[in-house]
């Protein structure tokens, strides 16, 4: 299960056509973003179904996973300018149409290989497709309308990503793993419908540079990380050594392109800022927590004590439930403390849910050894989720919300594809579903204790960079 959804890119003021019909835009834009959200939650629940399926060891798991994080954090920046480069609804019909033909990949997919370069496709269209949606909003509404539509989105993303687990444990258990993406299928056709029905809106006057190098430079980088990290984890620690020593000259390259590119994908200048430095990185480390920990739980609940793929997803709802009920209070209590006292409680209970997960693990009866620490995690990430998003946006100048906010939802999503790959060295590239049900708890209580030192040590960076400097006045190039 993916991390809390974040509203990528936010569209620029002044590219509203009056009189513009937009009845369309609301429905589309949410069933097309639906699609990102439920995949983002209900494949995890499956993955170990489709590793016995498929007769696949724990690293086709984490390129599962990872083959869709992967082009997503990757991608998601460009496919926000994309949209203002060639039109907010032509993007989002291409996201929307490459998103549909992956899911059916996935759900045909004969083996393995196939089943993750389906997910590598998927990822490339929900990075097309999950910011176009939003922008597609923006441009669409103003004023108190636009707040109106863009919280009704983000409510809706709530409720998808709360039901994705149930309904996926479900649809495994009753119909097999491959409904879960043909799911994807007359959703998206509804969406194609409606979106080809919103009326065209043209691009910024001035067109936006697509940055290709630093695309590149992140998708080659961050795919040598992961694969030399998840090969090291099955013992194969020469390549996956030589992987990850030759990922770090692409992310000194990264570094050079974007400070020197007239139109960056990544504003360097934006890192000056202690505050916008120190939420990325307390999101990097927080949600590389939350995602191996949300991974690997499924296979407890089912490899260890039996549970079915709709019992192992439902035992995520009161996780989604909380961060879909509490976000707005958590905003508001924000502005009546400010965001640094949050921005160090939220994490710091986030690494006492991991805490109580490891040390209740062998009590199978979910309403003690499992209940109890969903819940602190939930209460923890529902005190962290809004607070940062607005510091995120007020550690930014006004001209670069959209971007700033796309770079934290990038690194939620590297975080994860880190976590992830990494998961392997507490195996020792064993496969999970061999493994004895012991070995599997001892296994999982030491990630959920890794999982707590770095939801601890983000509240450490909290402390120590967040709101102690004020927001920089304008974009630099």
């Amino acid at each position: 299960m993916a991390g809390p959804q974040q509203p990528p890119c936010e569209a620029p003021e002044g590219i509203q056509p009056a009189g513009r019909d937009t009845r369309w835009v609301l429905p589309a834009t949410i069933l097309g973003s639906s699609l990102g959200f439920i995949d983002g939650s209900v494949v995890n629940v499956a993955l170990p179904v489709i590793q016995r399926d498929l007769d696949a060891g724990l690293a086709t798991a984490q390129w599962v996973v990872n083959g869709y994080m992967l082009m997503l954090g990757s991608l998601i920046l460009l496919g926000g300018t994309a949209g203002d480069r060639f039109g907010q609804r032509r993007v989002f019909l291409f996201g929307l149409v490459g998103f549909v033909v992956a899911s059916i990949g996935c759900a045909i997919a004969p083996g393995p290989v196939a089943l993750v370069v389906a997910r590598f496709v998927q990822g490339t269209a929900a990075a097309f497709l999950v910011p176009a949606s939003l922008a597609l909003i923006g441009s669409a509404f103003t004023g108190e309308e636009r707040g109106k539509a863009i919280g009704t989105w983000a409510a809706a993303g709530a409720l998808t990503t709360a039901l994705g687990p149930p309904l996926g444990g479900w649809l495994v258990d009753t119909v097999g793993w491959r409904a879960i993406f043909m799911i994807n299928v007359p959703i998206g056709a509804l969406a194609l419908y409606m979106g080809w029905r919103i009326a065209s809106s043209p691009g910024l006057r001035e067109y936006q540079k697509l940055d290709f190098a630093g695309t590149g430079l992140t998708v080659v980088g961050l795919g040598l990380l992961s694969y030399g990290l998840i090969a090291a984890g099955e013992g194969n620690t020469v390549a996956g050594l030589a992987a990850i020593v030759l990922s770090v000259p692409f992310a000194i390259a990264f570094i050079v392109v974007e400070r020197r590119s007239a139109a960056p994908m990544v504003p360097m200048s934006l890192f000056d800022n202690r505050d916008f430095s120190g939420a990325n990185g307390l999101t990097l480390v927080l949600y590389a927590s939350l995602s191996g920990s949300l991974f690997l739980l499924p296979f407890v609940l089912i490899y260890a004590h039996g549970y079915s793929a709709a019992a192992a997803g439902a035992a995520m709802l009161p996780f989604s439930i909380l961060l879909g009920a509490g976000s707005r209070w958590s905003g508001a209590v924000a502005k009546r403390i400010g965001v640094r006292p949050m921005l160090i409680v939220g994490p710091a209970l986030t690494g006492l849910g991991y805490l109580v997960l490891a040390a209740l693990v062998e009590t199978g009866w979910y309403w003690i050894g499992f209940f109890p620490g969903i819940v602190v995690i939930g209460v923890g990430m529902t005190i962290t989720v809004a607070p940062l998003t607005t510091t995120v946006f007020d550690a930014a100048p006004d001209d670069a919300g959209g971007t700033a906010s796309g770079i934290n939802n990038a690194a939620a999503r590297i975080g994860g594809l880190i976590a992830v790959a990494a998961l392997g060295f507490a195996f020792g590239g064993s496969d999970l579903a061999n493994l004895p049900p012991e070995v599997l708890m001892t296994s999982y209580r030491w990630v959920m204790i890794a999982a707590a030192v770095m939801a601890f040590a983000s509240a450490a960076v909290s402390w120590a960079a967040i709101g102690r400097t004020a927001p920089i006045p304008a974009t630099q190039e």
